[in-house]
């Protein structure tokens, strides 16, 4: 059975063999299933948890954080309803179906509350727990959520500015996928904290041949630029074909870890990258609701609980990459 202890809100979790898991969905499907094998189950009455997202289609970020959140409903007895949608009013509209299905609790990301506040209210006021993951971690409280799980993203953006700073970079262009995304704003904000002579540039994150002819544009008509910053995986492979294909000598630092960026850091085509650790994302989400549900327990004390940030670079990717083969990372 997986474990997990909670200390000032750190979590540290062994993690058991798991089975396939199909990929997240996307475009407002609601999925059921509990298909990561997590050992013995709880003997508690089964409970429906609805875990709703922002994810956009192709975004490989979103099948880890399932695969945690599948893990967790296997051993929590847990009937696990997940949905996404990269539109928020639509994100919004998924959140409200879980309130008339009248689920347990609900997991969500805010990456854009304004649009999410309100049904997140209904669903406060119809007696169902709600705990917040991946993005709003400056939000959730004011909200009235119970938990939030996730890095800090302008620590992480921090973390990036000063690694970058200490390697003499000075114009970095940080790639912004989702514009209004406030996760992603905060990312680039910590970067310019450290280097003020960052520069942002906005992507189409949900057309990559956009992405792709944006970057190689924008790589062209800045030559001194000497770095660029992709704040998703799939993004940053994009980013590293653009510069190869520009020549460019711009370094690639990245957000974010699929098996294939881990290979990136690997043979050092992306200098390094900040990982979140979805996995642990999507785990702790539906196992503090089941605490709540089973003992009244509240995770974290209200208090954010960190998953990240966690560099991953040339000194631990070769290890890191195994995990992330695994699907984990």
């Amino acid at each position: 059975m997986a474990k997990f202890t909670w200390h000032r809100g750190v979590m540290a979790l062994a993690v058991v063999p798991l089975l396939a898991l199909s990929a997240c969905s996307s475009g407002g499907k609601t999925e059921t299933g509990t298909s990561g094998e997590a050992g013995q189950v709880a003997d508690t009455a089964r409970i429906k948890i609805a875990m709703i997202t922002h994810a956009a289609a192709g975004d490989t970020f979103w099948d880890i954080v399932r695969k945690g959140a599948e893990t967790a409903a296997k051993k929590d007895n847990v009937d696990l309803l997940y949905s996404g949608d990269g539109d928020a009013g639509r994100q919004a509209q998924l959140v409200q179906q879980a309130i008339d299905q009248k689920v347990d609790g609900i997991a969500v990301t805010l990456a854009k509350p304004d649009a999410l506040k309100d049904v997140v209210q209904k669903a406060l006021a119809a007696g169902i727990p709600v705990v917040s993951f991946n993005a709003g971690e400056d939000q959730y409280k004011a909200l009235g959520v119970m938990a939030h799980f996730g890095q800090s993203d302008k620590l992480a953006g921090v973390t990036v500015g000063k690694r970058l700073a200490s390697e003499g970079i000075k114009h970095p262009i940080c790639v912004i996928q989702e514009q209004g995304h406030v996760g992603l704003e905060n990312r680039c904000a910590g970067v310019k904290e450290n280097i003020p002579g960052s520069e942002i540039v906005y992507v189409n994150g949900a057309d990559m041949t956009s992405v792709s002819s944006t970057v190689t544009a924008k790589l062209q008509s800045t030559p001194d630029a000497d770095a660029i910053i992709g704040l998703g995986a799939p993004f940053t492979l994009t980013i590293v074909k653009s510069v190869k294909e520009t020549g460019s000598k711009v370094k690639v630092a990245s957000f974010d870890l699929n098996a294939d960026l881990a290979a990136a850091v690997v043979d050092g085509s992306v200098d390094f990258t900040v990982d979140q650790q979805p996995y642990l994302q999507g785990y702790g989400t539906v196992d503090a609701i089941w605490a709540q549900k089973v003992g009244g327990f509240t995770v974290g004390g209200g208090q954010q609980v960190y998953t990240g940030p966690a560099v991953v670079d040339k000194t631990n990717a070769a290890e890191v990459s195994k995990f992330a083969q695994a699907g984990i990372r």
